[in-house]
């Protein structure tokens, strides 16, 4: 009896490391993978309708404004260097694109670090963390937020949001180890199983 309890409970020791260790190295993999990309980020003035599709709208404007100064740069200091640059203009045509649609919403463009919760990009999911971005605000900046990845460029690509091609995925690939590319690529809704879980509630629940 007490050999049993006493195995169980090492077993159970040995588990909960095991689950430590693991939840260490995603969040170092998390903040590494951070590091080494640069997003952009859409907040809209409301959730309202018409602030919604105003959103997508300077979202087009500005990822078109972008789009020719980004395409080929693979490298993240140059890349930041270039949107630095680049905020002012940003900025106007944000602030054209408003008004062309009858709106005089403020606008600010800023690269910041922003917090951001476990996103799905394409078939990649960045973990949560926070991430230097190009962010655009709208109005209040209380609406449904949009966002994809500027640097490595998955925003821009065939002009298609949210579909990452090859040249999109090499881009990325380049820019991070194989194992951070890896573990994006992971179903985080799974459901994991431990056989040796399985095996101490078996045990405990006939002791």
């Amino acid at each position: 009896m007490k050999k049993t309890i006493h195995t169980i409970l090492l077993l159970a020791a040995l588990l909960l490391g095991l689950l430590g260790c693991r939840q260490y190295k995603t969040h170092v993999l998390a903040e590494e993978i951070a590091g080494k990309i640069i997003r952009f980020h859409v907040r809209a003035n409301s959730d309202a309708q018409l602030d919604q599709e105003l959103k997508l709208k300077v979202r087009d404007a500005v990822g078109s404004c972008m789009q020719p100064m980004l395409s080929g740069v693979n490298d993240i200091e140059k890349s930041r260097k270039i949107i630095k640059a680049s905020l002012p203009k940003i900025e106007r045509t944000a602030e054209e694109t408003i008004a062309a649609q009858g709106f005089s919403y403020p606008v600010t463009a800023s690269l910041a670090a922003v917090e951001f919760p476990e996103k799905t990009y394409g078939s990649y999911t960045f973990p949560a963390g926070t991430y230097e971005a190009l962010e655009v605000v709208i109005g209040e900046g209380k609406g449904k937020n949009w966002w994809c990845v500027m640097y490595p460029n998955l925003c821009f690509y065939n002009s298609v949001y949210e579909v990452v091609d090859e040249k999109a995925e090499q881009s990325l690939e380049r820019a991070l180890t194989k194992e951070e590319y890896e573990s994006l690529m992971e179903n985080k809704n799974y459901e994991v199983k431990f056989a040796l879980l399985d095996w101490l509630k078996e045990k405990i629940s006939h002791e």
